[in-house]
């Protein structure tokens, strides 16, 4: 399946430029010296989301910048948990668990934006044979999704309902993504959403196909995850803090470039040459812009995910 992909350097190159003084900024926190602290401990999860920051802490730019960053391999669904109980500094996690738990009270703050949806990044899939052709077909659909809280059944509400799909009679099952396609192939679900690689895996060795682009209407463009640290911690460490977003900033301009993605993800995932060269790529956002994450903390209230608005703003960092 052909996907299209857009490259867009000049207009990020601008954007980085008209970011300078943003939050990304490192202001004149260039020393050692100037730090609270010169060691960082940062939960990951997505190798995909995360590449940039991978790839900049192997290539020695947190080192050359005073900073000493450690990668923690950490499970979706514990990132915050890792966070609160301290066994990280900052956690990469989905900006929809990021509101959850600030709108149930936890001191959070973003310290930088991760990746953004783009075409085909997240959708509903089904397999050959499927009769399940069109989103409106069924009234009912059975849908899994990685996990029962998260992003997954925030758009695919979106995206059926927008269809036309009364969502409150949409049925979601949970099943890690590698086992999505064995619950389609099962008949234990009408569709699966799924992110990549997963997409191009069930595509390349299955022949699925997509039901829906889960990126469209509500959810076009739309912020996918962040970096996220205590508030306390980000108050009593602001320089360091600074500092990497000034870096996590310099590596997704150079993100920009499909192929830097590309190139790096078989050196720090389980996703190979081939697929990395056919996933469909979002983008990796140059600065924390809390006017575009409110987005996501909009949908979750119109939703009901949360109860009251939540003032994504108040949790920026900054510079």
């Amino acid at each position: 399946m052909t996907k299209m992909r857009v490259l867009a350097i000049p207009l990020v190159a601008a954007l980085l430029a008209t970011a300078g003084c943003g939050v990304f900024s490192g202001g004149d926190a260039s020393t050692d010296a100037l730090l609270e602290r010169t060691e960082l401990r940062v939960g990951v999860g997505s190798p995909i989301d995360t590449a940039p920051l991978r790839v900049a802490v192997a290539d020695g730019e947190f080192t050359a910048a005073g900073l000493s960053v450690t990668l923690v391999e950490v499970p979706a669904d514990q990132a915050i948990g890792k966070l609160t109980a301290g066994e990280v500094d900052l956690a990469f996690a989905s900006d929809v668990s990021i509101f959850r738990a600030a709108a149930a009270g936890t001191a959070l703050q973003l310290q930088g934006e991760a990746y953004t949806a783009g075409r085909n990044t997240m959708a509903l899939v089904t397999l050959p044979g499927s009769d399940y052709t069109e989103p409106t077909l069924k009234k009912s659909p059975k849908i899994a999704v990685n996990m029962l809280d998260d992003v997954g059944v925030l758009a695919a509400r979106s995206v059926l309902g927008t269809a036309g799909v009364d969502v409150n009679r949409i049925q979601f099952k949970q099943n890690p993504f590698d086992r999505m396609p064995q619950a389609l192939q099962a008949g234990e679900v009408d569709a699966a959403w799924m992110v990549e690689p997963y997409i191009t895996r069930a595509e390349k060795e299955l022949g699925a196909s997509i039901l829906a682009d889960g990126a469209r209407g509500a959810t076009l463009d739309f912020p996918m995850s962040s970096y996220v640290s205590m508030g306390a911690f980000g108050q009593a460490n602001a320089r360091t803090l600074a500092v990497f977003r000034k870096v996590l900033g310099e590596a997704q301009v150079r993100a920009a470039d499909p192929a830097v993605v590309r190139d790096a993800l078989p050196s720090f995932s389980d996703i190979d040459r081939t697929t990395a060269s056919l996933i469909s790529l979002g983008t990796y956002p140059v600065s924390l812009n809390g006017i575009r994450l409110q987005r996501v903390a909009d949908l979750m209230h119109n939703s009901g995910t949360i109860g009251a608005r939540l003032d994504v703003q108040s949790m920026v960092a900054r510079p």
